[in-house]
């Protein structure tokens, strides 16, 4: 649900049943047509410890859930040679496997030592090979690391298996419910609890760095702004105003947050320096100005509006000055996000008691819907602007989802949880 229908919906809101941790597991729906076969073959392992985590089962699992890769079942494999010598690539091309990855993992006193290499099995060429030295806490984040390395190599853009995403668990037990921010890597393993309350939490945002959350907790009964450091667990309270404290976002510097307040009557966006602590009022409207998101450069800031009677997006300057309103198709647009290239904006989009998530286009300002969920809400772009991250439901269960721009790649995300929503993708 966007910030706007929870300002309208204050005091209603309810929460549903989950387990108190939230494991992911990830369905592809809908792939490309055009997914390349690729096989991962087991790592050769070696060492008296043995590996606590299956090196090869993380990149393989990265590759197929993009969407972008069909990966052979081991069972189908004729081999699993780990060293260059040991492949016949004849034997894979009878199989219509495009590209072959290989490599070993050898425990050496505790530290990790990861190889891996990856060939194109037509040309029976190498196409990269690398070394890595990895703990035994960071095995997980260095196989992400090479799915991200394998995914640039054979699609150009950018990988996104090493980042993580943020996203909001509530649960009760009796009457009383507990509301956590989450955050975990991006296939929902390492899930870490970094606020829980049993107030609402919501409106999770990562500062640019990714070494920080903003979010927003009524955990004294009424709504406050925080900012909280990832890895100290250090926290501050930057906006506690009369009424509302809601919506905050990250300017691309870092420096400063955009955020809602209502402390001088309806709710307006602001800007917040978060070194001088000083506000700047942005909009001065009778109406409900929420949802402020930054454009990749700065320069300017979209925000949600009912000022036209419904809510629409609108832009404007972030130094203040005339907003302009974006979209007219559809009677609700709101919870704008920007592509990192600042080319796109995704939105939630309402047709009667449809929301799905639409993509605009700035230049030509066509609206695309790309989703086809009756709830789908808080879209967010992955860093490397390929995918869409939002929540949906389906009767009480949230869940997460992401989609591809085009809309012709879809990935559900299971939670063991009935209720995961606002989901944020990490820069």
């Amino acid at each position: 649900m966007s910030f706007f229908r929870k300002i309208l919906l204050i005091g209603l809101v309810s929460f549903y049943v989950p387990s108190s941790y939230a494991e992911m597991t990830i369905e592809i729906t809908e792939g490309i047509e055009s997914a390349l076969p690729i096989s991962v073959v087991p790592f050769g392992m070696q060492g008296a410890s043995g590996v606590p985590v299956d090196v090869s089962f993380v990149v393989d699992a990265d590759l197929g859930r993009s969407g972008y890769f069909k990966t052979l079942d081991k069972q189908s494999m004729p081999a699993k040679p780990s060293t260059a010598e040991a492949v016949q690539f004849k034997d894979w091309q009878a199989l219509g496997q495009n590209y072959l990855v290989i490599g070993q993992v050898i425990e050496d006193h505790g530290q990790y030592n990861v190889q891996f290499q990856l060939f194109d099995v037509y040309k029976g060429e190498q196409l990269m090979g690398y070394r890595m030295t990895s703990s035994a806490a960071e095995l997980r984040r260095t196989a992400h690391h090479i799915s991200d390395l394998i995914f640039e190599k054979l699609t150009g853009k950018k990988g996104v298996f090493s980042g993580r995403i943020a996203y909001i668990t509530s649960s009760r037990q009796g009457k009383q419910s507990t509301s956590k921010l989450q955050v975990s890597d991006a296939d929902g393993f390492n899930a870490q609890t970094i606020a829980s309350s049993v107030e609402p939490l919501m409106s999770p945002a990562w500062s640019p760095d990714g070494r920080k959350i903003a979010y927003v907790s009524f955990e004294k009964k009424s709504a406050a702004i925080y900012i909280q450091t990832l890895a100290t667990g250090e926290r501050a309270r930057v906006a506690e105003f009369p009424g509302i404290n809601g919506a905050p976002s990250w300017s691309p510097d870092g420096a400063k947050l955009a955020l809602t307040l209502s402390k001088d009557g309806s709710p307006d966006i602001y800007i917040l320096n978060l070194v001088t602590r000083s506000l700047t009022k942005l909009t001065k409207s009778f109406a409900i100005d929420t949802e402020p998101t930054w454009s990749p450069d700065g320069s300017h800031i979209v925000f949600t509006s009912d000022r036209g009677g419904k809510p629409q997006l609108y832009i404007m300057s972030s130094q203040g000055g005339e907003e302009k309103r974006l979209t007219f198709s559809g009677n609700y647009n709101a919870r704008a996000s920007f592509s990192p290239d600042g080319k796109s904006i995704a939105m939630v989009h309402g047709n009667g008691s449809d929301y799905r998530i639409a993509v605009m286009d700035m230049a030509t300002k066509s609206v695309n819907v790309i989703t086809d969920g009756r709830s789908d809400e808080s879209p967010s772009f992955a860093p490397n602007g390929s995918m869409i991250l939002y929540a949906s439901r389906k009767g009480s269960a949230g869940y997460l989802s992401a989609v591809s721009l085009d809309g012709k790649m879809q990935q559900k995300l299971v939670f063991d949880s009935s209720e995961i929503r606002e989901p944020a993708w990490s820069p």
